[in-house]
């Protein structure tokens, strides 16, 4: 075949990929001109990341305006108590998590100190595992109860890691995608996407770790991050395992810290309103984005609209209007997990501790068991800490954070606490409730509308959200462009791949 004739079939077949990635993009513009205003509606990680990307991208010319109707921070929040602040939201940032340790830098905030704390899992009735102050005490008594089983799981999640990094040289390069799918394909090929379809327990199981470890320790940290059991996806379950490794770290002020700082680095125009309509306007190509204040009424054009907020079950309840086909409802539903900040004294006893002098634990993880109530509890740090600051001692009075699937009624909190000084409660629909639908919503919902939080059903994080905002910024700016061999390009890709 001649070398002329291999050069058209390529070209052909670019032009033929192109088509299926962007299918009619009738709105796109191909003039170079630059959109006018985007919109941005939601004000957590993903919506704040995506404006602050959607800046690097557009210029600065573009006007950015981002809707919130709560505070900004969205998922990651704080309450206060006794004047200091705790999180009651997104605690903990793992050391990979690229993004993340980048807006940190960019925005000159700083990392909040860690306190060495052991942890333990009860399941109703004693401790089935206690972590000591020795560590080859601690991996004798694994391998004593488990076997090979944890060093099965360490190596199933330093691979899944391994392959999940190279999102970041993909859009270091500038590749978007259009589905999750495809992103997840891009990243572990087959077996990234049935590790979206086949539980975690299921794919552990395979890989040799025995049952009991399944359902002492694995559904322990499930619980503790996803309030959910091991019947959870198995990318999902990776996520949450890798979430429990101790290198992880937390913004000093509070992780919502991040959300401001990017909201004003990206020069975008918080409106607090409640969106409450997008409708296409089909002669100009735009969206006409409705919204309501406390004191008004009132609606915007924008070129492009991004969605950073979940539309399941009418969590954002936003309708759509004029698109044919019209937006159909997404599947599934959002779980609930109850966040209670508990000043009060450790009733150790429950525990089997009847001297609180000698419990050593800040943090305890919980099995699958009828007569708990809760998920875990953990003694917490402020958000701010100060060089005098010291952890308290079990015996005495503390902030403890407890995550359960139901607000904890009194004679829970007496069962938990000896005695307390007050209980703040925070009620969170925090992340999808995984397997109350079978597929990943789409990010594109309309030419020039993208859904941000499509990524969750993957799997819910901070860095994840992040990921997403990247993506959609490129993916956005490619299809304005006309730039289509920057989207889903398997040849383009795969030739960054072989590089890693």
């Amino acid at each position: 075949m001649s070398p002329c004739l291999v050069r058209l079939l390529r070209c052909f077949a670019l032009l033929i990929s192109c088509m299926s990635v962007c299918g009619d993009l009738e709105f796109a513009h191909a003039d170079g001109a630059p959109p006018s205003k985007i919109a941005v509606i939601g004000a957590g990680i993903g919506g704040t990341a995506t404006a602050h990307f959607l800046r690097q991208h557009f210029g600065q010319d573009v006007e950015i305006h981002v809707y919130e109707k709560g505070k900004v921070g969205g998922r990651l929040a704080t309450v206060t108590v006794n004047n200091q602040e705790y999180e009651s939201g997104g605690s903990v940032i793992h050391s990979l998590n690229l993004h993340m340790q980048d807006f940190v830098k960019l925005l000159g905030l700083k990392y909040r100190k860690n306190f060495p704390r052991k942890t333990a899992v009860f399941n109703g009735e004693h401790f089935l595992l206690e972590e000591t102050d020795w560590y080859l005490l601690d991996l004798f008594r694994l391998w004593w109860r488990y076997g090979i089983s944890f060093i099965r799981l360490q190596m199933w999640v330093e691979e899944i890691m391994e392959k999940f990094m190279r999102i970041y040289k993909y859009q270091a390069h500038g590749y978007a995608f259009s589905t999750v799918d495809e992103l997840l394909h891009s990243l572990g090929g087959s077996l990234f996407i049935n590790m979206t379809r086949n539980s975690v327990s299921e794919s552990l199981l395979e890989l040799g770790v025995s049952q009991r470890f399944i359902d002492e320790v694995i559904a322990a940290v499930t619980r503790v991050n996803y309030g959910q059991s091991v019947s959870i996806p198995a990318f999902v379950g990776a996520v949450s395992l890798a979430g429990a490794q101790a290198n992880l770290w937390a913004v000093e002020g509070g992780n919502k810290l991040v959300c401001s700082g990017l909201l004003k680095e990206a020069k975008a125009n918080l409106i607090h309103a409640q969106v409450t309509s997008v409708s296409l306007v089909s002669d100009t190509a735009q969206y006409q984005v409705s919204y309501t204040t406390e004191k008004e009424k009132g609606s915007a054009m924008y070129d492009i609209v991004i969605i950073a907020t979940p539309l399941q079950e009418g969590m954002a309840n936003i309708t759509f209007e004029n698109f044919e086909p019209p937006i159909p409802e997404l599947p599934g539903a959002y779980h609930h997990t109850v966040v209670s900040i508990v000043h009060g004294y450790l009733n150790c006893s429950y525990f089997g501790y009847p001297d609180p002098k000698l419990f050593p634990f800040a943090s305890i993880l919980t099995t699958e068991a009828p007569a708990l109530f809760f998920d875990s509890v953990g003694n917490v740090s402020p958000v701010n800490i100060s060089k005098g600051f010291k952890k308290k001692q079990p015996q005495e009075a503390a902030i403890w954070k407890v995550f359960s699937p139901q607000p904890l009624e009194r004679k829970d909190l007496k069962t938990l606490f000896k005695s307390y000084y007050s209980v703040q409660v925070t009620d969170w629909q925090a992340y999808p409730q995984y397997g109350s639908t079978k597929h990943l919503p789409s990010i594109v919902l309309h030419d020039n509308m993208y859904y941000l939080n499509s990524i969750e059903w993957a799997a819910s994080a901070m860095e994840m959200s992040s990921v997403a905002a990247k993506n959609i910024a490129l993916l956005a700016y490619h299809r304005w462009n006309r730039e289509l061999e920057m989207i889903d390009q398997k040849e383009f890709i795969h030739k960054i791949k072989t590089e890693l």
